[in-house]
């Protein structure tokens, strides 16, 4: 939706995506609420995952009902070495 900006165009179709990405969302939420992170520890899946969750705000998608997302987002952002992607 970013890079084309055609969102208009393919209203229907990204309310129809929207449905599944907000039930990923509301799944990782869940597992966010019992774990800091995805496996154990920081791993390979939280940086697979924050790619994507990061920024999903240019998709269309808001957090503001995923508090533990938002935490998270924060917990992968301040680890050592990590480079913001607009850096």
């Amino acid at each position: 939706m970013k890079i084309l900006n055609a969102a208009d165009e393919h209203e229907s179709e990204i309310a129809k995506t929207q449905i599944g990405g907000y039930q990923a969302l509301a799944v990782m939420e869940k597992h966010l609420g019992l774990h800091e992170y995805f496996v154990e520890n920081y791993s390979i899946a939280d940086t697979a995952l924050f790619a994507y969750t990061h920024v999903c705000h240019e998709g269309g998608f808001s957090l503001a009902d995923f508090p533990q997302i938002q935490a998270w987002i924060e917990r992968v952002k301040s680890q050592p070495r990590f480079i913001a992607i607009d850096a």
